[in-house]
């Protein structure tokens, strides 16, 4: 997955527009290095759909408009494979982040309950 397309995929989970993000970012005022201005909304665009490289001086600013850590930019976990688990996407981080708290014994049988949801799946998918 390609940075352009994590970035689309989170402003679909986070219900944000093209142009409210695009007036998001500008009002950080982010500058190129090359010019010293602020990249105009035609590249921001071109930046989304993967017309046009993202500068690495903007990648700061593009996180902050979305509101995460830059590093999740360049983070591509299965979840965000498909537009399938958009929907479940930030039932799964929760999930991922408590899990830490869960006793062993608990997790281990959330794993287990898991892999037999797993081969349901599979079983039925088979049948088709």
């Amino acid at each position: 997955m390609e940075v352009f397309e994590k970035i689309n995929y989170l402003l679909k989970e986070q219900k944000i527009s093209k142009k409210e993000f695009a007036e998001k970012f500008l009002a950080l005022k982010p500058r190129l290095r090359t010019t010293g201005e602020a990249p105009s909304k035609s590249s921001i665009y071109g930046y989304l759909s993967g017309r046009r490289e993202i500068k690495v001086e903007l990648i700061p600013f593009i996180a902050e408009a979305l509101n995460i850590q830059e590093q999740e930019l360049f983070h591509f976990e299965l979840e965000y494979a498909t537009d399938y688990n958009l929907q479940y996407s930030n039932e799964v981080r929760e999930l991922l982040s408590l899990l830490q708290y869960a006793p062993k014994n608990i997790v281990l049988l959330f794993k287990e309950k898991l892999l037999k949801y797993k081969e349901e799946y599979l079983k039925t998918k088979k049948e088709f």
